[in-house]
């Protein structure tokens, strides 16, 4: 007789990651009752009676259930616009140091041509790195999946995690804008949130 191989269930439990068939269950009238994980006998997704404003903070506090919430029980698919804008924010960023640090003296037409270009170059740079960065990462996972024997992790749902984690890129133009003496340190910290933040997505 055949082994009978089930589909794998559509949902995850954000406490323990372990698969689930259901989020809740809705009974007559609009009662909705949030289904209990049967491996660490929880709620399996808390989130889904938040409000977005709640999620965005606990994802601002780098907590790991909030990216399993958002990338396993939520159809959100943003992260493509999500990356472009933060490329750009890192590409402004690059040029705007860039800018900061020469002192042209060419007409004014050679200058605005040449900074254009300037930014398109840092964009250029910019990807490049990211990209380089979630190879990496790829990679480093692989090679540990073999040495522990370790189920393929999802890459296309590794990367969705990364660019989505990746959101606090965008605190880079106020941090520009509002250029005062403590703009380095800030610049600083928000690298650090994002790798935080990063690290946490791979975890969920």
């Amino acid at each position: 007789m055949a082994e009978v191989v089930l589909p794998p269930s559509p949902y995850r439990c954000i406490e323990c990651n372990q698969e689930a068939s259901e989020l809740y269950r809705d009974y007559n009238h609009g009662v909705l009752k949030l289904t209990i994980c049967k491996s660490c006998q929880k709620l399996v997704d808390k989130y889904i009676e938040y409000d977005p404003v709640i999620i965005l903070i606990n994802a601002i506090l780098c907590k790991a259930q909030v990216y399993r919430h958002i990338l396993f029980n939520t159809k959100i698919n943003i992260h493509g616009k999500l990356c472009m804008f933060c490329l750009l924010c890192e590409a402004y960023l690059r040029w705007w140091q860039l800018q900061d640090s020469n002192q042209n003296t060419a007409p004014d037409d050679l200058i605005r041509y040449a900074k254009e270009w300037d930014f398109y170059r840092m964009f250029a740079v910019a990807s490049l790195e990211q990209s380089a960065f979630f190879i990496g990462i790829f990679t480093f996972l692989c090679m540990e999946r073999v040495k522990t024997a370790k189920k393929r992790p999802d890459f296309g749902l590794l990367l969705k995690g990364l660019l989505l984690s990746s959101y606090g890129k965008l605190l880079l133009i106020p941090a520009v804008i509002w250029e005062h003496d403590y703009t380095p340190l800030c610049l600083r910290l928000i690298k650090v949130f994002v790798l935080t933040s990063n690290f946490q997505a791979i975890r969920g």
